[in-house]
């Protein structure tokens, strides 16, 4: 047997393992890296964050990602370049970490990583008859896996998207597994640059998990907080907002398009929700001198109602759930305080009081998948239906 292959074999014969699972999102500001424990699967699944931290990225790999970022139009060559690049940018994150934590590279069993998502586009984003969906992450597993000497497993959602889904969100699956408790129904709500929830049923049904995009979570404010406010990134502590008042009309003009009307599971991001957009809808209600700080106390509102709405078009007993946030919009305080206001009766709590870091819980949940992968087999989530194919993921890259 390949010997690369009988150690694949000996990592899934442990009786735990420890994983690294990685998270680069679209908000483009660093990588999440959580090195974890795992022993058992499926429901079975048991997990222990060792170690967590988000690595800034410096401007030379913001500005290098922005070139490509979510651009129909791009220069073929940036793009080969970049899909090694980042993985060996990455790779270095996660050796500089072991070296931080004093954990030898050869001591960790696996990588689960995300990659960097360049364009996202779901048939009903792109539209053409010919073409399904479609997704594209960079940051190739085996330069990551030869730079660090570990087993990687990376592109995990091209299986899904083979298998019938839209290539996210992933949530449902990790989700599911280590976070669903019987005879307790809960909602897992995660505000990244798009916001997304996953339904957890207390009867522990996999045919009733319910996971989609809800719209945007941060990805317009940030947006707007870069074009205004060169070298920050996002909206802290909602200062921009906080300082700004609702324009109805704006409000109006951006819930006015179709994939809000669009039946869930559905997937979404900043192809769609971008200043293009923003500046659209105050071309349509004559918002075009709105202040930054109105403009930004109204895009806030926004992925606060969206959100608010999505669920609640789901979920009609709220007072029979427990509702859980992760994401970077959880630390901004008026986006959770309208959320608060929107659904009465709803306590936010985070991620934290189920034992997960709430910014670590999107890392997490890819190293969930690679442990699946590799112990567990498929994942069994009943009929495959809303969107949750019943399907395995990840690629496997050897170091050598």
């Amino acid at each position: 047997m390949n010997t690369q292959l009988n150690h694949l074999f000996e990592i899934a014969g442990k009786p735990s393992r420890l994983i690294i699972g990685l998270m680069s999102g679209t908000s483009i500001d660093g990588l999440d890296v959580a090195l974890c424990r795992f022993s058992g699967t499926g429901m079975d699944t048991r997990i222990e964050l060792l170690e967590f931290e988000t690595v800034p990225y410096g401007s030379d790999y913001k500005e290098e990602i922005a070139s490509i970022f979510s651009k129909k139009m791009v220069d073929l060559q940036k793009l080969c370049l970049l899909n090694g690049w980042i993985a060996r940018q990455h790779a270095a994150i996660i050796l500089q970490c072991l070296e931080k934590w004093k954990r030898p590279a050869v001591t960790i069993d696996l990588i689960a990583s995300h990659g960097q998502t360049i364009f996202h586009a779901p048939k009903s984003l792109h539209g053409i008859e010919k073409f399904s969906n479609a997704t594209l992450q960079l940051g190739d597993g085996d330069h990551m896996a030869v730079e660090t000497g570990i087993i990687t497993l990376s592109d995990f959602r091209q299986k899904h998207v083979a298998s019938g889904g839209e290539g996210a969100p992933l949530a449902a699956y990790g989700d599911f597994l280590i976070f669903s408790k019987r005879d307790e129904n809960r909602i897992m709500l995660n505000i990244g640059g798009i916001a997304n929830f996953t339904y957890l049923p207390g009867n522990l049904n996999a045919d009733e998990v319910f996971c989609s995009d809800t719209g945007t979570g941060n990805t317009l404010m940030d947006a707007l907080t870069r074009k205004h406010f060169p070298g920050s990134y996002f909206d802290e502590g909602a200062a921009i907002a906080g300082r700004g008042v609702i324009h109805a009309g704006l409000l109006a003009a951006l819930k006015d398009h179709p994939f809000f009307h669009q039946p869930f599971p559905k997937t979404t991001g900043p192809e769609l929700f971008n200043l293009a957009y923003l500046e659209a809808a105050m071309q349509r209600c004559g918002a075009t001198e709105l202040t930054v700080e109105d403009t930004m106390a109204t895009l806030n509102r926004f992925s606060a109602e969206t959100i608010a709405e999505a669920i609640q078009t789901v979920i009609k007993d709220k007072s029979g759930f427990r509702f859980f946030a992760s994401g970077g919009g959880m630390h901004n305080p008026l986006l959770m305080q309208h959320l608060r206001d929107l659904l009465p009766g709803c306590p936010f709590e985070s991620t934290a009081s189920l034992g997960i870091n709430p910014d670590a819980k999107e890392a997490v949940l890819f190293a969930v998948l690679a442990n699946e992968s590799i112990y567990g087999g498929s994942i069994h989530f009943g009929k495959g239906r809303n969107g949750i194919p019943n399907v395995s993921m990840g690629k496997i890259s050897f170091p050598g």
